[in-house]
């Protein structure tokens, strides 16, 4: 008998140190950061010893932080060939696999390709195929690790597959690279008999960029499921853990049972932004030539309280200075403080910066287009501490208040499409009976059906005035759809609608958008436009309250 560790961590998402680079300063809600999960990592190596520990990441790495987005967009690393600070801190820790994520693609082909060549283990990513070669994976499929147990070798075999979601949000991205991602399930079943069978491995990991729940895109789009964690767990046989993420839920150990063989699959998924790692232990007992396992456990282990590891902070020390001293830049003044505290429930100077700038932006696109559409912004609170300050305003200000590195595009919706729109918002709010005062602690992102109404999925409207009516039905409840003249929409008229990729791609379940005609998508970063724009104009923005919830 012996034991073998496998450490995970999964949707880091840019976070190499504890440092919000919105606040500039160490995070005060909860710590986070790989160079204290390193410390963590080399404890264990420690008490377990190193040769007998395998070290993986399940994906979502190089978006998330200003950290990324520098190395993105900024001084973009596949021009700059500078290093990307997160294969730096990968690079220091010794990870032996890392997953691709959808968060992966974000960025496009080029800037994920140079990513990769500055990483010392496998890029993982079995379903990520050639759309005309669809056998055959863009990405290395598996890895093999051998360790050593009780002095004798074990080939561990490690899988990766990714969320086939990347289809929608990245759609652009990869359909010009002639790239698909193909069901998880099917990959599944085709990689990990050959891992047991023809290259013969004793355990079998398989890191899965999906969770287990709910599909956040729409139904009746033709893409595979997005989390199906379980389903893999359930259908394929031969697995003897598997990380999971993408979800962001800290749940470090559950059991699916495998239909064919009765035996219970170990699923394990890390805390989130590199705020933990989990622990899984492998009982091994050793057969003839060859290892079964016959056991495994899983434990989280949470970054909080311990100190950074000096050989991770030395890694990403002079990215992490590069990009202080960016977001930090005064680009503008502003004459009072904007916060976004009260955006998810009622119209704030913050969120109008943002609309003013998508309406501007689509305004002068269209400027020359045969047919003049009166024009429509949408956007969803995405922050509820960020602000723009009164007196100098910073890079890292603006890019608060708008926290996804998404890009801005346009459609053509009637006045019926744009009411089923915001209908479909207004789900965010919970049931309330006449009278009843509105309460946003307790009113707001309710979990409806099951699932958690997240602020970033509750659209918001300009250029139109309206009202929810929270003791109506869902579906019922915007009562008030007017022009800012007062005059009511009608369900025949039609409207250009900015909005950004992600609910381009049918994102949150919203109808019409992902099929709707597209007047504009030159792929400008909404981000980086409401920088230039206060660079050159300021944050001062006409406002209008123009929406209201009630409870009639």
């Amino acid at each position: 008998m012996g034991t073998l560790t496998v450490l995970a961590t999964s949707d880091v998402h840019g976070n190499a140190l504890d440092w919000d680079y919105y606040a500039d300063g160490p995070h005060t809600v909860f710590e986070v950061g790989l160079a204290q999960a390193a410390t963590l990592v080399e404890r264990i190596r420690s008490e377990r010893g190193s040769e007998t520990v395998v070290l993986v990441d399940n994906g979502d790495t190089i978006q998330g932080t200003p950290l990324d987005t520098f190395y993105a967009q900024t001084e973009p690393i596949a021009t700059t060939g500078a290093a990307h600070p997160m294969a730096a801190a990968f690079n220091a820790m010794g990870y032996d696999a890392v997953n691709l994520g959808n968060h992966e693609f974000n960025y496009g082909f080029a800037h994920l390709r140079a990513w990769e060549g500055q990483l010392r283990m496998p890029l993982l990513g079995a379903n990520v195929v050639a759309a005309d070669a669809p056998e055959v994976p863009i990405f290395q499929a598996y890895t093999i690790v051998e360790r050593m147990v009780d002095g004798k070798k074990v080939r561990v075999g490690i899988l990766g597959i990714t969320t086939p979601g990347s289809m929608v949000w990245d759609r652009l991205h990869l359909s010009s690279e002639g790239v698909v991602i193909g069901d998880m399930v099917e990959a599944a079943r085709r990689w990990v008999p050959m891992l047991r069978n023809e290259v013969g491995c004793d355990v079998v990991v398989v890191l899965c960029h999906a969770g287990i729940g709910h599909s956040s895109y729409a139904t009746g789009l033709d893409i595979p499921a997005e989390n199906p964690a379980d389903l893999i767990a359930a259908q394929v046989p031969g697995i003897d853990v598997m990380v999971i993420g993408h979800t962001h839920r800290d749940v470090p150990e559950q059991f699916i049972t495998c239909e064919a063989t009765g035996r219970p699959v170990l699923l394990t998924q890390p805390r989130a932004y590199a705020a933990g790692i989990t622990e899984t232990t492998l009982e091994l007992r050793r057969d003839g030539d060859a290892w079964t396992v016959v056991g495994a456990t899983a434990i989280g282990h949470k970054v909080s309280g311990e100190a950074s590891a000096e050989h991770v902070v030395a890694a990403v020390a002079g990215a992490h200075e590069r990009t202080r001293a960016h977001v930090n830049q005064q680009i503008a003044t502003s004459p009072r403080r904007m916060g976004t505290e009260d955006a998810h429930w009622r119209p704030t100077e913050a969120i109008a910066f943002i609309q003013h700038v998508q309406a501007r932006t689509v305004a002068q696109a269209l400027a020359g287009a045969d047919e003049r559409l009166p024009i429509v912004s949408l956007t969803a609170p995405t922050s509820r501490t960020a602000v723009i300050p009164q007196g100098a305003v910073s890079i890292r200000d603006l890019a608060g208040i708008y926290i996804f590195d998404n890009t801005l595009a346009a459609v053509r919706l009637t006045g019926a499409q744009l009411r089923a729109h915001l209908e479909h918002a207004a789900r965010y709010f919970a049931d309330a009976q006449p009278g009843t005062p509105f309460d946003p602690v307790t009113m707001c992102g309710i979990e409806r059906d099951g699932r958690k109404q997240w602020d970033y999925q509750f659209d918001i409207a300009a250029g139109i005035d309206y009202e929810i009516d929270i003791t109506r039905p869902v579906g019922q409840r915007i009562t008030v759809l007017n022009h800012e003249d007062g005059t009511p929409i009608r369900d025949d008229e039609a409207f250009a609608v900015a909005l950004n990729h992600y609910r381009l791609s049918g994102a949150g379940e919203y109808p019409n958008v992902a099929n709707a005609p597209v007047l504009y998508n030159d792929m400008r970063d909404i981000r980086q436009l409401l920088i230039d724009y206060a660079a050159a104009h300021g944050v001062e923005v006409p406002f209008r309250e123009n929406w209201r919830v009630v409870a009639h």
